[in-house]
């Protein structure tokens, strides 16, 4: 079951899975044509400080409305750093990595008494919390991911997570599925890894725009069609960014992208890397002309 939830400030309505009372018939994936484009980001440095993403803002112009970041398998919920996102009007978003736990311990059970007190931060924390578990699972990359975990196992310990959340009354939660984007050549198979309607709010898609050559549709439109094919729930671009190679005018299409197509926003992933054509400089504030190119679009599509 899920029930509908207004965020205050979002201009959109969250649809928490597993909710207590009446159910909705109306449909969780419609993101109004009037609703803002979420925009949302890392910095490096956070969740220790939120200055990073005060600097973000202010070289920007806008206040983020979704601050990501990344947990180690063990680490406590940063309940701290969740409430300064909440004061400045953004949704907390956290993507735990399991780090070497494999999926079958973990719907075993193994690691039910870190998990339950994960879950009592979350609740006493109280407001709504984006939270995404082993991501990229689509992806090679990762002991968690394809060729190393069989999908069932996956699904299984997703499974265990967020029945073990609820259980201890954090229903607080959106559950954010993320996948990495897949083009055309790519096998997909993204259903394989699908835990059910009952047991996700959103998905994400973590995706870059990293040649000249690319748009929007060839980056994201295949991943999007087919999640489509077998959940409506609302999707959310949640690790994204332009590189250099690709240019600032890729920032203008990727706002109209997810207008468009009616997604809830994007998170900008902004860090600088330098290894090579998929780890480039996603920074904005290193970048004039990219930064000029986000602010013009930030005042298009808010």
């Amino acid at each position: 079951m899920k029930c509908r939830v207004a965020l205050c400030g979002l201009g959109i309505v969250l649809v928490l899975a597993g909710c207590s009372g009446a159910a909705t018939s109306a449909p969780p994936s419609a993101v109004s044509a009037s609703a803002p484009v979420l925009t949302g980001v890392f910095e490096p440095g956070v969740p220790l400080s939120y200055t990073p993403v005060e600097k973000f803002a202010a070289a920007t112009g806008i206040q983020p409305r979704i601050v990501l970041w990344y947990g180690g398998w063990g680490d406590p919920f940063w309940t701290e750093f969740a409430h300064e996102v909440a004061a400045h009007g953004a949704l907390p978003l956290v993507q735990v990595n399991p780090g070497q736990a494999t999926m079958a311990s973990v719907a075993a059970g193994k690691y039910d008494a870190y998990l339950r007190s994960y879950a009592d931060a979350v609740r006493k924390f109280g407001g709504p919390v984006v939270i995404g578990f082993a991501p990229e699972m689509n992806g090679t990359w990762y002991q968690w991911g394809r060729g190393h975990t069989p999908p069932s196992e996956w699904v299984a310990a997703w499974r265990h997570i967020v029945t073990l959340f609820r259980a201890q009354g954090a229903r607080n939660v959106i559950w954010l599925w993320t996948v990495n984007a897949v083009n055309a050549a790519e096998k997909a198979d993204l259903r394989d890894w699908w835990p059910g309607a009952s047991y996700v709010t959103w998905v994400g898609i973590d995706g870059y725009f990293y040649f000249a050559s690319e748009t929007f549709a060839s980056v994201f439109g295949r991943t999007v069609a087919e999640i489509r094919s077998f959940t409506q729930d609302p999707v959310l671009i949640s690790e994204t960014a332009t590189g250099p190679v690709a240019g600032p005018s890729k920032i203008a299409e990727l706002f109209a992208g997810v207008k468009a197509d009616h997604l809830v926003g994007f998170v900008w992933f902004d860090q600088a890397q330098h290894d090579g054509i998929y780890h480039q400089d996603w920074r904005l504030e290193d970048n004039p002309t990219a930064l000029a190119a986000f602010r013009a679009a930030v005042k298009k599509y808010k």
